[in-house]
């Protein structure tokens, strides 16, 4: 895999950088020590792998309630993880938003496509793009994110759960399986995400999220309810392997708030010195549609042939394919 540099029109794009993809994750083959201690580095310690895992454990220790609260269903408590789960959203989607969209702190540096988010679009709810947006991450979303917390936390404080471990048992493994939950999460999103792409899920639920084909922060979330149920799902995982509920609470606010920095419409985020790179990969995906179904770090888009570097070659071996598509 190989730096890339992007050839699209000016028509086609307003921004377009320099260098796409370097591929360098723990899947090159022949496997690459360096380039792995690298990904690994970047996995572990970059600016959003921080932020996820600063707000997954503030959120377990000091905004959800207790196990033995949770042993009985309650509106009290279901209530404060939902006003919690919404308040996150703002925190993360929002404070984004505001930045690129509203204050528009950097203006239109590193923005792919200087057009903007829609307004007074009647294929919208509201006619509006970014209300439509936040009303789906809001309500559906965050509905079903909550509704899936607070069913996985009820079957944590009632025994319910398989294999259920305590940290004083399993300090090490608890915090393993903390670590490693964004990479199962990748694994997840591409296969739930290219199952959505099969036409009947597609035109029923999925087709929602595409109505975006420029993207902003609150354009992550945005999604049919059908579809969050299965992008959410991922959670079910922890009934069923040894885990902690601080397990499932961080699976289910990394898959809440990370869609965000897929969906800006910017290579990057710059406030003053500091930066965070969102990168071209999943904004590909909205252009094309049938590419990129995964992250960039993982291996399937490579194997199954979906894999779209933003050159106009890629664009070919997109188009050939889906020719292919179309004879069977």
């Amino acid at each position: 895999m190989t730096a890339t540099t992007i050839e699209q029109t000016e028509t086609q794009v307003d921004w377009k950088p320099a260098i796409l993809v370097k591929g360098e994750t723990p899947y090159n083959w022949p496997f690459q020590p360096k380039v792995a201690l690298k990904w690994l580095k970047n996995y572990l310690f970059g600016p959003i792998a921080l932020i996820h895992a600063g707000l997954g454990l503030f959120t377990w220790f000091f905004l959800t309630p207790s196990l033995a609260t949770m042993q009985n269903l309650a509106w009290d408590w279901v209530a404060l993880i939902y006003l919690r789960n919404v308040g996150l959203l703002f925190l993360v989607t929002g404070s984004a938003h505001f930045w690129l969209y509203v204050r528009k702190g950097q203006g239109s540096d590193f923005q792919f496509n200087k057009q903007g988010l829609r307004e007074n679009d009647p294929r919208f709810w509201f006619r509006n793009q970014t209300w439509e947006n936040m009303f789906f991450g809001i309500i559906s979303g965050c509905g079903i994110w909550t509704f899936y917390e607070v069913l996985t936390y009820w079957m944590f404080a009632n025994g319910y759960v398989l294999f259920p471990v305590e940290w004083l048992e399993s300090p090490i493994y608890i915090v393993f399986l903390f670590l490693l939950i964004p990479h199962i999460r990748a694994h997840h999103f591409y296969f739930t995400h290219r199952l959505t792409h099969w036409k009947p899920l597609y035109d029923a639920a999925h087709y929602l999220h595409h109505k975006n084909t420029n993207t902003g922060p609150w354009s992550g979330l945005s999604m049919h309810p059908i579809e969050h149920l299965l992008y959410l799902s991922g959670v079910f995982l922890h009934w069923v392997i040894p885990s902690h509920p601080i397990h499932a609470c961080f699976h289910l606010l990394h898959a809440g708030i990370s869609p965000t920095w897929g969906h800006t419409g910017f290579n990057r985020i710059q406030v003053n010195k500091f930066r965070l790179d969102t990168n071209y990969f999943h904004y590909l995906h909205h252009r094309y549609f049938e590419c990129n179904y995964g992250n960039l770090d993982m291996p399937w888009d490579h194997i199954f042939g979906t894999f779209h570097d933003g050159s106009q070659e890629s664009k070919k071996r997109m188009s050939a394919r889906l020719r292919e598509q179309r004879k069977h």
